[in-house]
């Protein structure tokens, strides 16, 4: 993968859960024809430029710059004027009807049209089978699908390549002009298709190629932004706006109708450590920031929590990272617990599922709605601790605003009396909720917050929601799963364990060994290293 590339994780996938339709362009995403178009303009342009210079020497088109800066996505005419202007050519603009051998703005246009159709007639289009296959992947799923371009030839390009029929909206070049659309980077055209297909835009997905187009879909408040760089561009693509950068659209995987998100199974994500030239690609374009679990992340899994010790290999470990990037430590733990086992001084702390947040300066968030539930979970602690007192091994571990039931040192055949009691408790109280982890099931406030949440307060309150921003959260958990959900978009979750479960994380660790290891190459590419 190129040096310049921002692709964020392998795979991204796409939920019918959270998306209704996915709004491609189609020249460089699903169709061959932006190399023939970068082709076609720099043949025009110097033809155009030589006739220009009388005979002095003179400045080519560039075919990567040039065409990437002034031209690609724009509308014809817009790309015209835009070029020249770059060159300080300002010719009249003249009329959509004007001959190819006018000079003015759409005549050049109109001489560069002559050329496209000239080609497409010659030699046909070629398509992008990854493109291609993602679209009946899409309709498989029920997903709806539009294409946009700027070209008025997206019909003839499309009949050409054999894809007629197969999306459920066109707005090009010739839509554009009737409705009087403005050109990108402006959304106009991505709004259209997603009014044509009868969605908003916050269930869309916009995938794109050229840096005009990314720009315009973020700036449509699109649900996401997909970046194809197919070019070695991705840095780029990101700094426009894309909120997912991918190589190949391959990558992008179509879940099941009903499914949800977190149906991957973790055995079949890369390793963090095998990844981690790719990782460092990310890291040295942009700021990171580190959310760390404590128990199975920082330090492995025990039988008594009070026996998680942190290591301090892996205290010092921490520090150091925190002179070189944001940290954070996001647990299930009370807050003064998880402060008084990691002893960093520096970091963020968000404890008891992010219920209770502080960090340096005397910053200090508790969810004030959790307060109203510390009366109701006085009262289940004691209904808790009077059911489990006659199965051994099983042992209730209250926190400020969770009651966790542990069950690591009960018997197998006895574990489902504990679930059993759990169950029957939150019976008589449903104002709480049941939530589980490892040999753990917690009783919790039923209202909407948990580590993702928490995440995201982080991340404002460090100043930290930025596309220059690269966030990474590490965890072992089913409760660190709603962290990883928030990072799909925007960052790089990493599960730690060796098991199968599902997640919504992109890449895994085996071990808090594996974790060391992570973070200590982390912290050397943070330096400049390798």
């Amino acid at each position: 993968m190129s040096s310049d590339t921002n692709a964020i994780s392998d795979p991204l996938y796409l939920s019918p859960q959270e998306y209704d339709a996915v709004i491609f362009d189609l020249d460089g995403v699903v169709t061959k024809t932006a190399a023939v178009h970068a082709a076609v303009w720099k043949k025009m342009f110097d033809r155009y430029l030589k006739e220009k210079s009388n005979g002095r020497e003179f400045v080519p088109f560039d075919i990567e710059a040039d065409y990437r800066d002034y031209v690609d996505g724009k509308p014809r005419y817009d790309g015209v004027k835009s070029f020249l202007d770059s060159r300080d050519i300002h010719l009249p603009y003249g009329s959509p009807d004007d001959p190819p051998d006018k000079e003015t703005i759409c005549g050049l246009g109109n001489r560069k049209n002559l050329l496209f159709r000239g080609h497409l007639t010659t030699h046909g289009v070629e398509t992008y089978p990854d493109a291609v296959d993602l679209i009946r992947r899409l309709k498989k799923e029920k997903l709806k699908t539009a294409v946009v371009s700027s070209s008025k030839n997206c019909s003839a390009v499309l009949e050409t390549a054999g894809l007629k029929n197969i999306f459920d909206a066109q707005v090009d070049g010739i839509v554009s002009e009737k409705l009087k659309l403005k050109g990108k980077p402006h959304p106009d055209i991505f709004l259209e298709a997603a009014r044509q297909l009868k969605v908003t835009k916050e269930r869309s997905v916009v995938i794109e190629d050229a840096m005009a187009g990314v720009e315009a879909g973020s700036r449509g408040g699109f649900g996401c932004v997909v970046g194809v760089d197919r070019t070695g561009r991705g840095r780029n693509l990101a700094k426009k706006g894309a909120d997912r950068v991918v190589r190949e659209l391959s990558r992008i995987l179509v879940l099941e109708k009903g499914a949800s998100m977190g149906k991957v199974d973790a055995k079949y994500l890369p390793s963090a450590l095998d990844r981690l030239d790719r990782i460092r690609t990310h890291v040295e374009s942009r700021k990171v920031a580190l959310f760390l679990d404590y128990d199975g992340t920082l330090t492995p899994i025990v039988r008594r929590p009070e026996d998680a010790i942190l290591s301090e290999e892996m205290r010092s470990l921490v520090s150091e990272l925190s002179r070189h990037c944001p940290v954070a430590i996001v647990s299930g733990r009370d807050l003064s617990d998880v402060r008084s086992l990691v002893r960093v001084e520096g970091i963020f702390y968000a404890g008891s599922h992010g219920f209770d947040i502080a960090g340096p300066d005397d910053t200090r968030d508790v969810h004030q709605q959790g307060q109203e539930f510390l009366p109701v979970l006085d009262e289940t602690q004691k209904e808790i601790e009077e059911r489990l007192k006659e199965i051994p091994g099983a042992r209730v571990e209250r926190k400020k605003f969770s009651i966790a039931t542990h069950y690591r040192e009960v018997e197998p055949d006895k574990a489902g009396l504990v679930e059993k009691a759990v169950d029957g408790v939150l019976s008589e109280h449903p104002k709480l909720r049941k939530g589980s982890g490892k040999k753990v099931f917690e009783m919790l406030p039923d209202i909407d917050w948990d580590k993702g949440k928490a995440l995201l307060w982080l991340m404002k309150e460090l100043d930290l929601n930025s596309p220059e921003v690269l966030p990474f959260y590490l965890g072992d958990d089913v409760t660190d799963e709603d962290a990883f959900g928030v990072l799909l978009k925007r960052g790089i979750g990493i599960v730690v364990g060796g098991g199968s479960r599902p997640t919504k994380a992109v890449y895994r660790l085996r071990d808090p060994g594996e974790i060391f290891l992570f973070l200590e190459k982390m912290l050397s590419i943070l330096k400049g290293g390798q």
